[in-house]
């Protein structure tokens, strides 16, 4: 579960933003929260709002670049590689300063801390704690190429000294199979997700196959978006690449190469490479002649918003049966209201959101301002000043609202910021 988010100087935030899944003392929708310990609840799912251009989607971004970097660190050893990092560069200073990333989490019980600072060039700090007994420990601390242990050090220092300066000791220290920092990568690994964007849905559905599962919801998910469709039918085929003919202009010496090439991969893999391709037909409620008849469509037939909502059920299935994060950008596109608030809601249920499970997505829907389904402290708001540029994150907890006040409205007449500044004419 996570806990806190911590990031600087990445895009349009050139200062230390700080995303908290801390639920603050409200008595609303107190049986959606997730209990971490006997003092502190976290939520289970947060809006963040702002104009086109304020940053709330680089948020994402930020923890995403993060993800990946801590993820697929140990193959930037070629020399020179660039760690992916980019600072904020609408000043004169910025782009020589490091960027920094920091993780508070809970995985299994454990509690974690981790954080790194890097440019492009190299990584400058770097650190690990974990409290598997309840205190807070270190794992591993760093400081340029300086590393600093408290146990297990002589593995350690074996294992410093192959990490390169523009890599994480965390990712060199798990392919070397540290205990500790194979637990605290766990998270990183397998419990968060991000939405994909519906033109990958073929591929989800040959990944999801052998998944009936899977599969089911898929179908749920486009029911919900389209009363319309009674079911869907999955049809996957898979082909031997060498049975595929080729294209007969193809020049011999190249389709030589090419039938050795497919053959080297098959030996290297011990198995004939295949190509696979997907069909998913609907099967929609029309008229026959006066009779209620089952007609089909393909999928690239139906609706966008059908497919969007069918491109991040599995992401939504996963996270919902295994527990973790998942980040969504602007969870409305393409998604009548309703169909948002079915999303949110379940991971506000217990009932469908069992092991903890966590959204964070950004969005322009106003009418989830209303707080027919979130809590105060689940809104957070990004906006970016005219002057430098430079974007921020804040929550509507730091405004001292009322419960009485009518969030919605305060928002549209721009009391929290994070509005477009428009001069709207009237309309006669």
């Amino acid at each position: 579960m996570l806990i806190e988010f911590r990031f600087k100087n990445y895009r349009s935030f050139r200062d230390e933003a700080i995303l908290s899944m801390e639920a603050t003392g409200l008595g609303v929708y107190k049986n959606s929260l997730i209990k971490l310990s006997s003092t502190i609840n976290l939520l289970p799912a947060v809006a963040i709002y702002g104009k086109n251009g304020g940053g709330k989607s680089n948020v994402i971004r930020a923890f995403w670049l993060a993800v990946q970097f801590i993820k697929n660190a140990q193959r930037t050893q070629i020399a020179n590689a660039p760690i992916p990092v980019k600072p904020f560069s609408l000043n004169d200073y910025s782009k020589d300063d490091v960027s920094e990333f920091d993780f508070i989490y809970s995985l299994d019980g454990i509690k974690y801390w981790y954080s790194f600072a890097a440019t492009s060039e190299k990584v400058y700090k770097e650190c690990l704690y974990h409290a598997p007994k309840g205190q807070k420990a270190l794992v591993f601390s760093r400081e340029g190429q300086d590393f600093s242990f408290t146990e297990n050090k002589a593995k350690r220092k074996m294992i410093a000294e192959a990490v390169a300066e523009n890599q994480l000791f965390f990712s060199i220290a798990c392919t070397m199979n540290d205990a500790a920092c194979v637990n605290a990568m766990r998270w990183f690994r397998e419990y968060i997700f991000f939405s994909r964007d519906y033109s990958d849905i073929p591929n989800q559905l040959i990944e999801y196959s052998n998944n009936p599962d899977m599969l089911n919801a898929i179908t749920n998910y486009a029911k919900a978006a389209d009363l319309g469709i009674e079911n869907i039918q999955f049809e996957i085929n898979s082909k031997d690449v060498e049975e595929e003919p080729l294209p007969s202009d193809m020049p011999e010496e190249l389709k030589g190469a090419l039938r050795q090439f497919i053959k080297a991969l098959s030996k290297a893999s011990d198995r004939k490479v295949a190509m696979n391709e997907v069909k998913a037909t609907s099967w929609h409620l029309g008229n026959n002649k006066g009779e209620t008849k089952l007609f089909p469509l393909h999928l690239e037939d139906e609706s966008d918003g059908t497919k969007i909502l069918m491109s991040i059920a599995p992401a939504i299935e996963s996270v919902l049966n295994k527990g973790g994060v998942l980040f969504i950008d602007e969870i409305e596109r393409g998604l009548h209201p309703l169909l948002v608030s079915f999303i949110i809601a379940k991971f506000q249920s217990k009932e469908s959101n069992k092991l903890g499970a966590q959204l964070i997505f950004t969005t322009h829907d106003t009418e989830l301002l209303n707080m027919q389904l979130l809590r105060k402290d689940q809104l957070y708001f990004t906006d970016k000043n005219s002057e430098d540029g430079v974007s921020e994150l804040y929550s509507i907890s730091e405004f001292g609202t009322k419960t009485s006040e009518n969030i919605r409205k305060g928002y549209m007449l721009g009391k929290y910021g994070a509005i477009p500044n428009l001069d709207i004419e009237e309309v006669d």
